[in-house]
């Protein structure tokens, strides 16, 4: 995809004032896996998630000795080179790098750009909540601000994909850099041609907060790679499993009964079409559940809860549970005496932003 060059903001002005990103994480309540190729390119997908009050942020400061650093403080992972060479390889802020040498060589027709990097995220990552995208929307939009580029939603989203999934080889579907860029609740539709349609849902403010107060986030503990569990899915797409296909085929149903849900309040159905979704998104691939989450889940429903999930690919990371919200204490109590971490769920409706730190 090509994007315009604008005219690029002096790096005089306000030349040491820090430039400041987010991007907030997704869950997925419906749909996840149907925005995975080959799956797309032939029947289409459709999901719908929602972000919340998490984010991934990223900090620019210009440097004066032509260094480039990169620091992921949320892994522990450092860069540092000559701004004025290019980038090796590398697993150390691999993203960071990515995002770098795609900014610069499309806008700054290679000149080197001398900056400090870093980058938070508040979850841990392998956490199923689209964080590495998040991340990589925010790192964009930090250099939209910092450069005076002109991008728009869908632009911001197009290019985090095509530096995450092309250009870096990360295994992957095409849902969090759209939910990251775009915030809020989205019903988002994925064609043939990486045309990609989103469409923003009204809900209602009673609705949100019905929601916030029926859903748990869980965090097993244990974090894991989506890429293995997306590959063995795209595998069995590409090798006509009729068992992955069904599944994800049931799966795009369950995006569309989910908005009606959403769009209602009818937050049975919801839960219902949760339970559906995971019986489904088990079947497209081998593990993406875990004896362990399904202790959890069960222990969960158990003790009234109507629904829950693994959000992301699967493997780990993060649960997410539904339950009336007169019967979520009750659930919440339970999930805080086992080994991993509890957190309430809260909305946030904006998607990436950016600010200059004048401090």
């Amino acid at each position: 995809m090509e994007f315009p060059r604008p005219g690029i903001r002096s790096l005089t002005r306000g030349a040491f004032v820090p430039v400041r990103a987010r991007a907030p994480l997704r869950i997925g309540l419906a749909g996840g896996g149907t925005d995975l190729s080959p799956f797309t390119d032939t029947h289409g997908g459709c999901v719908l998630n929602a972000t919340v009050n998490l984010y991934a942020y990223a900090h620019i400061l210009p440097r004066e000795d032509g260094r480039l650093v990169f620091e992921a403080a949320e892994t522990g992972e450092r860069f540092e080179g000559a701004a004025d060479e290019p980038i090796p390889d590398g697993e150390a802020a691999r993203l960071h790098r990515g995002v770098h040498a795609s900014i610069v060589r499309r806008f700054l027709g290679g000149k080197p750009l001398a900056v400090t990097v870093r980058t938070t995220v508040d979850v841990p990552a392998g956490s199923g909540m689209g964080g590495s995208s998040a991340l990589v929307v925010a790192l964009i939009a930090a250099y939209q601000e910092y450069l005076g580029l002109s991008l728009g939603e869908y632009d911001l989203a197009r290019l985090a994909f095509e530096i995450e999934r092309i250009e870096l080889g990360l295994a992957g579907g095409r849902q969090d850099q759209y939910a990251a860029a775009f915030g809020g609740f989205n019903f988002i539709e994925f064609h043939a041609g990486e045309r990609v349609i989103v469409n923003p849902l009204r809900v209602r403010p009673p609705l949100v907060k019905e929601l916030e107060a029926s859903l748990v986030l869980y965090y097993t503990g244990r974090s894991r790679s989506s890429a293995a569990i997306i590959e063995k899915q795209q595998a069995n797409m590409q090798q006509g499993s009729s068992a992955a296909i069904e599944a994800l085929l049931r799966l795009k149903a369950e995006a569309v009964t989910m908005k009606e849900a959403i769009l209602t309040g009818d937050l049975r159905l919801a839960a219902e079409t949760i339970n559906r979704g995971w019986e489904a998104k088990k079947a497209t691939a081998e593990g993406i559940s875990s004896s362990e989450i399904e202790r959890v889940l069960e222990l969960a429903l158990a003790n009234r809860a109507l629904a829950g999930k693994v959000s992301g690919a699967g493997g780990g990371g993060f649960l997410m549970v539904m339950a009336d919200p007169f019967d979520r204490q009750r659930v919440l109590d339970v999930l805080a005496q086992q080994p991993g971490r509890v957190l309430p769920c809260t909305f946030s409706a904006e998607g990436a932003e950016a600010w200059r730190a004048r401090l």
